[in-house]
């Protein structure tokens, strides 16, 4: 202490700050970053190393085994903590720092805040462009690291320690943003972090950041009302932003008395209960039959908390060309709609105001008989699908059904990549918030493992059961071992189907016969497509310290399922699946390339095909005039 000032080094500084950064919303407080995930290296070894040392007790610090992965740790623990706290991630200089780059991406194209601490070169240059240093000698203050700036919602390098404290709060207004928050990333010169200064006591003051709901504007909520008063067939489509709202009680009270049917994106899964009758489930490239039916019918369409991605909108040709479309987002803008109503505004709030204005509204009794029917239907449809099992080897829809039977309401499942994706979109009936927790903004193969241990760790009394591809755990599997270390209970379902099930699908669609994504021998025709290759996943993941189990059946799946989740230590679960899957697509169609000159017959129809498909398009636009608050 010199004075009033507290004599730290600049990685003791930053420690003290994390440590007392609370968020609040709606009257509840608690700490912002309850835990530092990291891998010691040159660079942070000394610097953030020391500090958190000094401070294990009051901070928890947890060692990983890969720097993407512990990114994607921490996103999945901001998401299953609806964005209200996360995980400080930092590593060494180098290789260390832009093995982060790829989750940082997936971060913020997801919208997560996480705070990403690489490590970075001598900012006195007293040490020259040696050992995991770039040589760029017209640009001598580039480092590795300026890769980051893309990614991130914030960046910045820390060369002198008087420039932290500033930093660090621009960077929380933004971590703590709604609207604005994704992957926060601060470089820090190894020397800068080991520097001693007198930095003011506010460093390490106890700060809670508001997170504010947004009240929607009266003559936008006034002009929506009007627009739903006189739909005919009205069509609400959910995302992640009712969920990170806490806005689902609210959404399915709204649906349920209005009998306005909610469909819902990836990320709005678990918005209101699946097996409500105006719950059409997933829409979307990856939707139900049931919500694109409905999707293709409806007159006005009703986004919250969606951004309208490619799949949510079926690359712009599910709804009708004559459509009006309606944002509620805290974010203003449509980026592939012209809508006529764009509200900014928090979810809850949002649906609160409606609910109030629209009491007496209810949809036309035609209307709502045709949704009852679609929904029963569809659940008919799902019924067959994942019962349609006892095969050899066994279908991914019968999997699917039985894991969703052993999760239950209680826990949680995680996947993110491949056929399995599209699959549980469709087929998890997801009856609470968080239950369902699947990385589709990126759909980052490798997301899967790192994110069940992120999951289990922002909430211990929620069993997870990660759903995982033999080609997304051969790339990230190491996280294993750090949930083996923290105790974490966590049940791994190893689903394989010798290869890149998705992507084999889409070639196959694309004329290609699934060229280049199997798991065999090459053989003499090119391809790596003879005989299967002796890849033992079941000792893999027993060498990474994980109890294994082997089943060959559904039946066996959702026994060895519930046995794992009661156990409450990481165990693997192995089963082998059909490839490609055998759930279909229900009305709708994805823009992928097709080559438009190929001497291969299947190539050129699937072309055909394509060009057909793409008259349907919606340019960006719609039809009509947007409306704006001075008048209609």
């Amino acid at each position: 202490m010199a004075g009033d000032r507290l004599r730290l080094t600049a990685g003791q500084a930053l420690i003290q700050f994390l440590r007392a950064q609370y968020v609040e919303r709606d009257g509840v407080e608690n700490a912002f970053f309850p835990i530092v995930f990291g891998i010691f290296g040159h660079g942070n070894v000394g610097g953030v190393g020391e500090a958190l040392r000094a401070s294990r007790h009051e901070l928890r610090y947890i060692p990983a085994r890969n720097e993407q992965a512990m990114v994607h740790a921490a996103a999945a623990f901001a998401r299953a903590r609806n964005r209200l706290a996360t995980c400080a991630c930092t590593t060494s200089v180098g290789p260390g720092a832009t093995n982060m780059i790829t989750g940082a991406a997936g971060a913020t194209i997801n919208h997560l805040p996480v705070l990403l601490l690489p490590s970075d070169v001598f900012a006195t240059r007293r040490s020259g462009a040696v050992l995991q240093q770039l040589e760029r000698r017209g640009l001598p203050s580039d480092s590795v690291n300026d890769a980051f700036a893309p990614v991130s919602v914030f960046f910045d390098r820390i060369s002198r320690p008087e420039q932290l404290l500033p930093s660090l709060l621009y960077c929380m207004e933004l971590l703590t943003s709604p609207k604005d928050t994704g992957a926060a990333t601060i470089a820090l010169p190894q020397d800068v972090q080991a520097e001693a200064f007198d930095f003011p006591p506010s460093i390490a003051a106890r700060r809670v950041w508001h997170i504010e709901r947004v009240s929607p504007d009266p003559a936008c909520a006034q002009h929506l009302c009007s627009l739903i008063g006189k739909a005919k067939r009205p069509l609400i489509v959910a995302g992640g932003g009712v969920i990170y709202s806490g806005a689902t009680r609210e959404l399915t009270s709204f649906a349920r008395a209005s009998g306005i049917p909610v469909a819902v994106t990836q990320a709005g899964k678990g918005a209101v209960p699946e097996d409500m009758e105006f719950a059409l489930g997933a829409i979307g490239a990856t939707g139900t039959a049931a919500a694109n039916h409905m999707a293709a019918r409806a007159d006005l369409v009703i986004g919250i908390g969606t951004r309208w991605t490619d799949f949510t909108t079926a690359s712009r040709t599910l709804f009708a060309q004559d459509a009006v479309f309606a944002s509620i987002n805290v974010v203003s803008g449509g980026l592939l709609h012209d809508e006529a109503v764009s509200m900014t505004a928090d979810a809850r709030m949002a649906i609160e105001a409606l609910a109030a204005a629209l009491s007496h509204f209810r949809v036309p009794a035609d209307y709502a008989s045709e949704i009852r029917g679609a929904t029963r239907e569809w659940h008919g449809t799902r019924e067959r699908l994942l019962g349609a099992g006892g095969t050899q080897p066994e279908s991914q829809a019968a999997v699917i059904g039985a894991v969703n039977a052993a999760v239950g309401d209680d826990g949680v499942v995680v996947c993110a990549a491949g056929s399995m994706p599209g699959d549980l979109h469709k087929l998890w009936l997801a009856r609470v918030p968080g239950n369902y927790h699947v990385e589709y903004g990126y759909s980052c193969m490798g997301y899967e493992i790192a994110g069940g241990l992120g999951a289990a760790l922002a909430d211990p009394a929620r069993p997870v059961v990660v759903m995982v591809g033999d080609g997304s755990y051969l790339m990230l599997c190491a996280e294993i071992v750090t949930a083996v270390q923290e105790r974490v209970g966590l049940t791994i379902v190893i689903v394989d189907n010798h290869g890149y099930g998705s992507i084999g699908a889409l070639s196959t669609s694309l004329g290609l016969s699934g060229f280049g994504t199997r798991y065999g021998y090459r053989s003499a025709d090119g391809d790596c497509n003879e005989d299967v290759l002796p890849v033992d996943l079941v000792a893999n993941a027993r060498s990474l310290g994980a109890n294994v189990v082997s089943v060959q059946t559904a039946a066996q799946l959702k026994d060895a399922v519930r046995a794992a989740m009661r156990s409450g230590i990481v165990t693997a679960i192995h089963i082998e699946v059909a490839a490609p899957s055998d759930v279909p697509s229900f009305d709708s169609w994805w823009d992928v390339p097709v080559a438009e000159h190929s001497e291969d017959a299947g190539v050129r129809a699937a072309a055909a095909t394509n060009a057909r498909q793409r008259e349907r398009q919606r340019p960006y636009g719609i039809a009509g005039t947007r409306w704006e608050k001075k008048g209609e």
